[in-house]
């Protein structure tokens, strides 16, 4: 296929996208999302999976049929809306084609020094720390990053794409928040996990100037691009999707925005020192937005006091570790809950009635609680190609059935 077929490949699924965008079911979703993160009660509980690494799965690049690189982005890109629409979760989709603002950063590793990881050469394999912070003098090296917007570059990335999609889809320019609140992601990559549970306890000093420098340097650049005057809401995405936050006026601000953090690095350390050497250090960071989505993976069963005490928290993510139970008691119906599910439960068992009676026994406990249902961190499908597509027909229907 020759560029020209591909441009007109392009616009033929931009007309499609746009189809979507603009269907009464795609309406119903984003109400059902507004609804429920703004404290109301949807026509029912939102339900949403994401495929992350299965994602080569259900698309495998050899399907992919673009060679030019940017355009063939943008295919992949179509493809993942055409199959969660056929999935037929509560993905809310935009009817605009997102340009992001491009920022030259420096130093170009952000940190000063580089994040190494040993990996193998087995696709899909894991991997293991290599921490460029391996002694306390390399944290002489840490630097303060510049973020400089690149209006050229940024402009020519507009045009780019309404050359392409501007008689289709409307091109938007776009400007979140950077970097990461998390925190702990980052400490790891730059100390090693297994280090920073270590420092903790034997060298607490260096662990607080590690987060110290993260919480610094989060902040600095949150600032630095909201003096641009450039930043946009972020409130149209899966799980956040909401009404507008904070004030309206001209001027963006990160009261407008949403910000998802965790302390996935923290699972393993007590409610007392994961406050300590990170929630302490987040909830500055927290406190410049207008709404907080916290948690992910880990188990905050023993710290939802901590977590309740988040400035403009909203949601509470319970992860398959945490307990429902507990949650559902300490929150009742001032935050939103967000239910995740045990992705390998889902993804190995040939026998799906388990996944049914899963979701309909915890739907019933979080009747009268304002709660998204949501499968993520998938990695395979586990041989069930249609599994994503099952899961969500019974997660939908347990919603229905039971809140």
């Amino acid at each position: 296929m020759n560029l020209r077929k591909e441009t007109d490949y392009i616009r033929s699924m931009a007309e499609k996208a746009t189809i979507i965008a603009n269907d009464s079911r795609n309406a119903r979703v984003c109400k059902r999302w507004r609804d429920v993160n703004s404290l109301r009660k949807p026509d029912r509980p939102p339900v949403w999976c994401k495929p992350v690494g299965a994602w080569s799965e259900l698309i495998p690049q050899d399907k992919l049929v673009c060679k030019d690189p940017w355009l063939r982005s943008i295919e992949y890109k179509f493809l993942k809306t055409f199959i969660k629409y056929e999935i037929s979760d509560d993905t809310p989709f935009e009817n605009c084609f997102p340009v992001h603002a491009v920022f030259d950063v420096e130093p170009a590793n952000t940190w000063g020094v580089d994040i190494g990881k040993h990996k193998t050469s087995i696709q899909g394999s894991s991997w293991r720390y290599d921490p460029p912070l391996k002694i306390e003098d390399d944290f002489e090296k840490l630097k303060l990053p510049v973020y400089t917007y690149n209006h050229e570059q940024t402009q020519m990335e507009l045009e780019r794409a309404d050359d392409l999609l501007g008689r289709i889809l409307p091109v938007k320019l776009v400007c979140y928040p950077p970097l990461t609140a998390t925190l702990g992601t980052t400490a790891a990559d730059l100390r090693g996990l297994a280090e920073i549970m270590m420092d903790s306890i034997l060298n607490p000093e260096l662990l607080h100037r590690l987060m110290a420098y993260l919480q610094s340097v989060t902040l600095s650049v949150m600032k630095q691009v909201e003096d641009t005057g450039l930043l946009t809401p972020n409130n149209t995405e899966p799980m956040t999707f909401s009404d507008f936050t904070g004030i309206i006026s001209d001027n963006i601000s990160y009261k407008n925005c949403w910000v998802s953090a965790n302390s996935q690095e923290f699972d393993q350390v007590s409610p007392k020192m994961w406050e300590e050497f990170c929630l302490n250090y987040q909830k500055p960071i927290f406190e410049k937005f207008g709404l907080v989505a916290y948690g992910c993976c880990e188990n905050l069963t023993h710290k939802i006091e901590g977590v309740l005490s988040i400035p403009n928290l909203r949601i509470f993510v319970c992860s398959a570790w945490t307990n429902l139970d507990k949650v559902v008691e300490a929150i009742g119906d001032k935050h939103v809950i967000m239910w995740r599910q045990k992705a390998s439960e889902i993804v190995f068992t040939d026998d799906t009635k388990n996944i049914r009676q899963h979701l309909e026994e915890g739907v019933k406990r979080l009747n009268g609680c304002h709660f998204q249902i949501v499968l993520r961190e998938l990695q395979t499908l586990g041989g069930h190609p249609d599994r994503l597509h099952v899961w969500t027909k019974l997660a939908k229907e347990a919603a229905v059935k039971y809140s």
